[in-house]
């Protein structure tokens, strides 16, 4: 059960409601108060006791956010209000979720916090759309990277493009186009595999597999918007044999 006076910091996973934790959905049980991002899936509250207070602190790449200061604020005035709070992210806290921000927040105020980890959509988006992030053979290693940064924070690309792992973007739709040029740059071939999965684990979930030089054209043909994720590398190619064996399949049971 969560405490009165600690904030929980808890990954509410990639989507799909029934890959929340075991320890997420105790700690929800207990909490008073839950600060809830806009890409938690609504399911995911049913997990909260009866009465619990729901605030909506609208984070989204791309979209009209809640400040940062302000949720800070308000994680530790719930909190020093002997609350016991459930900040709920979707993925988890520590990537990508602005985690280590509220933390420090919590600390500068004296508030005690703990985290609960979620399944980022780094790694169930690719398991989703058929594509491992790493292969013995394909992908030695695999780069989680933000696609969407601050200007004195930018990316490398041209490094991770010799890198030689396998590149896993969030927040990259906007971005695509200069994303790709930075990495032909750095010398990835135009045919190399790439997909897009949109809305992961979800049954609304699409992904388009493709190859790095059409990537921006072939995202834009079908529509993909936010939230989606990039997938660059050999393993991608994965994704195209995926589908051909969901075709064949349905094929089979027509």
């Amino acid at each position: 059960m969560a405490n009165p006076g600690t904030v929980w910091l808890v990954g509410a996973g990639p989507g799909d409601p029934e890959l929340l934790t075991l320890k997420a959905v105790r700690v929800m049980n207990g909490a008073d108060v839950a600060l809830v991002d806009d890409l938690v899936n609504p399911a995911v509250l049913a997990h909260l006791k009866p009465g619990a207070r729901v605030i909506h602190v609208g984070k989204r790449g791309g979209c009209k956010s809640t400040p940062q200061a302000f949720i800070e604020k308000l994680l530790v005035a719930e909190a020093q209000a002997g609350h016991a709070v459930v900040r709920l992210k979707g993925g988890d806290p520590f990537v990508f979720g602005r985690g280590g921000e509220e933390t420090a927040a919590l600390d500068a105020a004296g508030i005690p916090w703990q985290i609960v980890s979620g399944i980022t959509a780094g790694i169930a988006a690719p398991a989703a759309a058929g594509i491992p992030v790493t292969h013995r053979e394909a992908g030695r290693g695999v780069a989680f990277v933000t696609g969407h940064t601050k200007e004195d924070a930018a990316v490398d690309w041209q490094a991770l493009a010799r890198s030689g792992l396998t590149l896993v973007i969030y927040m990259g739709i906007a971005r695509c186009e200069d994303i790709v040029a930075a990495l032909r740059a750095g010398g990835l071939r135009a045919d190399l595999p790439a997909a897009v999965i949109q809305h992961a684990t979800l049954p609304q979930q699409r992904v388009v597999a493709t190859t790095l030089a059409r990537l921006p054209a072939d995202i834009r043909a079908h529509g993909i918007g936010s939230p989606a994720i990039l997938v660059i590398g050999e393993v991608a190619n994965a994704a195209r044999l995926a589908a051909q064996t969901l075709h064949k399949h349905q094929e089979a049971a027509a």
